[in-house]
C-alpha cells in the first residue's frame, strides 16, 4: 500500500498502470497510517452530533482559524453553496471574482437552489478583487436593484497566493457597507506555508471560510465550513436541506483530522516540486511557462494547440497523465509526486520537443 514516506512509488494508479498524476491535487490517495487512523475512529451518528470522530474534526478545525465552530462537508462545493444560502435570503446578491471557482465551476448553485444573484467581477492580474473594483458593485438601497448582501473571495486563485493587505482591505470596505465576507479557502493552507502567515492571520476578518481536506492534504473527501457559532447552525440546517446530513461519517472525518494533525507542513516539498518542474520545462522553447513568485504547487504552461493530441500520447505513453485545454495545461504538484518523477516528467517534455 501507498505510503507517503516511500518516494519511489507514485499513488496515482489506472487501469493501465502506475500513472504519474498532473490532474489536480484531489487524485492522492490516502496513506496507510491515514488510514489505520481513520481505522480507529471512534464513530456515531452524526445528523444527530453524535460522532465523536466528526466532532472532533469540527473542533480542531475552529481553533486552527480562531473561530467559534466549524461543520464537515462531503465537497467544497457544498460548503461554499451552504455558506452563500447562509449569508444570503432569496433575492439578494453575492459579489464574487468572475474567475473565483464559486462562480466559475460550481454550476451556480446558490442561484439555481437559492434564487441568490451571483454578481461577477473582474479581478487584477493577480486574480485579486480590489477596493476599487467592489465599490462600483455594491448597490444602492433601491428597489430596481437586488440587495447586496456578501463578498465572495478565494485563497489561492491558480496557485497564486492573494495579497492579504488587500484582502484586509476589502473586507473592512465590505464590513463598512454592512456586507459579509465568505473566502473560499479550498487551498488555504498552501497560501499558509508559502506566506508564513498563520491560519488566524489570513482569515481574520473572514465572516466564513470553506477549507478542502483532500486538496493537496491527502484525505479521500471532505471540506470544513468555519465561523461563528450562529453561521455554523444555520448551515447545519441547509447542509441536510442539501442532502449533506452524513451517518456514521468519521471513518471519513478520521481521514481530516490526520490530514491537518500531519500534513501541512509537508506542503512545502509540493510547492518545491513545482518550482523545479517550471524551471525544467522553461528550458524548452517551444514552451511557455509561467511560475510566478506567488504560486504553489501549480505550473501552467502554453503552446502550439497543432501539436496537443500528439504531445498528450506521448506522455501519457511514458506514464505521465495531465489535461490539454486548446494548447494550455495545468500542472499540478501534489504528495504523490516525488522529485524523481518531476525529473522523469521534464525528461519526456524535453524528448518530444528537443529529439
Amino acid at each position: 500500500m501507498y505510503s507517503y514516506h516511500n518516494s519511489t512509488l507514485n499513488q496515482s494508479t489506472s487501469i493501465s498502470g502506475t500513472l504519474i498524476d498532473l490532474r489536480s491535487d484531489t487524485v492522492t490517495l490516502p496513506s496507510e497510517d491515514m488510514l489505520k487512523a481513520a481505522y480507529r475512529s471512534p464513530l456515531g451518528d452524526d445528523v444527530y452530533s453524535e460522532d465523536f470522530t466528526v466532532l472532533e474534526l469540527q473542533s480542531f478545525a475552529a481553533e486552527m482559524f480562531h473561530k467559534d465552530s466549524a461543520l464537515f462537508f462531503p465537497s467544497g462545493t457544498q460548503s461554499n453553496l451552504a455558506a452563500i444560502l447562509s449569508h444570503c435570503n432569496r433575492g439578494e446578491e453575492a459579489l464574487v471574482g468572475r474567475e473565483y471557482h464559486s462562480f466559475s465551476h460550481e454550476a451556480h448553485g446558490a442561484s439555481v437552489l437559492g434564487s441568490v444573484a451571483l454578481s461577477p467581477i473582474d479581478t487584477n492580474y493577480n486574480d485579486e478583487l480590489t477596493v476599487e473594483s467592489l465599490k462600483n458593485e455594491i448597490k444602492p438601497d433601491d428597489s430596481h436593484y437586488p440587495i447586496t448582501k456578501l463578498v465572495c473571495l478565494e485563497n489561492t486563485v491558480s496557485g497564486k497566493v492573494q495579497d492579504q493587505h488587500k484582502i484586509d482591505e476589502v473586507c473592512r470596505l465590505a464590513h463598512k457597507s454592512g456586507l459579509k465576507i465568505h473566502l473560499d479557502g479550498a487551498r488555504i493552507f498552501h497560501a499558509h506555508v508559502h506566506s508564513g502567515l498563520s491560519l488566524e492571520s489570513l482569515t481574520s476578518n473572514i465572516d466564513s471560510v470553506s477549507v478542502c481536506l483532500s486538496k493537496g492534504l491527502g484525505s479521500p473527501i471532505g471540506s470544513l465550513l468555519i465561523g461563528n457559532e450562529e453561521l455554523i447552525e444555520k448551515a447545519k440546517r441547509i447542509r441536510k436541506l442539501l442532502g449533506g446530513g452524513m451517518r456514521q461519517v468519521g471513518i471519513i472525518a478520521g481521514c481530516g483530522l490526520y490530514a491537518l494533525q500531519n500534513n501541512i507542513e509537508r506542503l512545502s516539498d509540493d510547492h518545491s516540486n513545482a518550482k523545479r518542474l517550471a524551471d525544467g520545462l522553461s528550458t524548452i522553447e517551444q514552451l511557455e511557462v509561467t511560475y510566478e513568485e506567488t504560486q504553489t504547487n501549480m505550473v501552467f504552461i502554453e503552446f502550439s494547440e497543432a501539436i496537443e493530441g500528439e504531445l498528450s500520447r506521448h506522455l501519457f505513453e511514458n506514464k505521465v497523465n495531465t489535461t490539454f485545454t486548446s494548447g494550455k495545461s495545468r500542472l499540478v504538484c501534489h504528495m504523490g509526486i516525488s522529485t524523481e518523477n518531476i525529473d522523469h516528467i521534464i525528461k519526456c517534455f524535453v524528448k518530444f520537443f528537443c529529439h
